[in-house]
């Protein structure tokens, strides 16, 4: 697995404990989808961190090496804890005991209270196989009999609160929204970190789905239109699988 640790100065990353990991497939997924939210958790004090499953390699445009570099460059406008990548295969990671375990050994190292990851069903399968991998691992790392190990350290079982999954590409109905409104500038920001990735009139790489400037339009317009619903300006949307609940009515926005 490698690590960004060195590039973002992070210390005492082994025994860091965590309220928020998104666990998702490719560098610039969380950004494109939920890194607002991540922003807004991290300004109301909370530690944040990600753990991208793969490099990216299968993109298009760039390389692994330019990927990394620009998921270091987001890591820091979104003032993430840390950032790691597994370093599993780009387009065919599988939901199998091996990787499990690989994503169990994390959630049980950073112990985070809420985990997020990818939408359920998306339009790159590679964004649903990792929602479900994520999904398992979480369930599997809270039991006992299921043994692992860190740095030859024997973990313990642990399973976060809440799952929570992004909304990406497929436009799905929201079962919760998250205000980002104070902090859609450096969620531009970091979206714009991955340059070779986005829009950008004088690159000369081939045209995709996501460089199109009617994708990153897109984008802006739905967390816009969230943002609405809550009669805030911007807005970010996940789907759940379990109940919502809150202590007080008055904890709504």
């Amino acid at each position: 697995m490698t690590s960004l640790k060195e590039e973002l100065n992070l210390e005492n990353a082994n025994s860091m404990k965590l309220d928020i990991l998104a666990i998702v497939a490719h560098p610039d997924d969380v950004e494109l989808s939920f890194g607002g939210t991540l922003l807004a958790h991290e300004k109301q004090g909370h530690k944040t961190g990600v753990l991208d499953l793969t490099k990216g390699e299968l993109g298009t445009r760039g390389n692994p090496e330019i990927r990394a570099k620009e998921a270091a460059d987001a890591a820091r406008i979104m003032k993430l804890s840390l950032r790691e990548n597994l370093g599993l295969p780009d387009g065919f990671f599988e939901n199998s005991k091996e990787n499990q375990l690989k994503v169990v050994e994390q959630i049980r190292r950073f112990k985070p209270r809420l985990v997020i990851t990818n939408a359920i069903y998306d339009r790159h399968p590679d964004h649903g196989r990792g929602a479900a991998l994520v999904e398992t691992a979480c369930f599997i790392a809270g039991l006992k009999a299921v043994e692992t190990s860190w740095k030859g350290k024997t973990q313990q079982a642990y399973r976060p609160e809440k799952l929570y999954f992004a909304i990406q590409s497929v436009s799905q109905e929201p079962d919760i929204l998250v205000d980002i409104s104070e902090v859609m500038e450096e969620r531009r920001a970091a979206i714009q970190a991955f340059k070779s990735q986005f829009y950008n009139p004088d690159s000369s790489e081939p045209e995709t789905y996501i460089s199109s400037k009617g994708f990153m339009n897109m984008l802006e317009a739905r967390t816009i239109e969230w943002g609405q619903r809550l009669g805030v300006a911007h807005a970010e949307g996940f789907k759940v699988k379990h109940f919502l609940g809150v202590k007080s009515l008055f904890d709504l926005v």
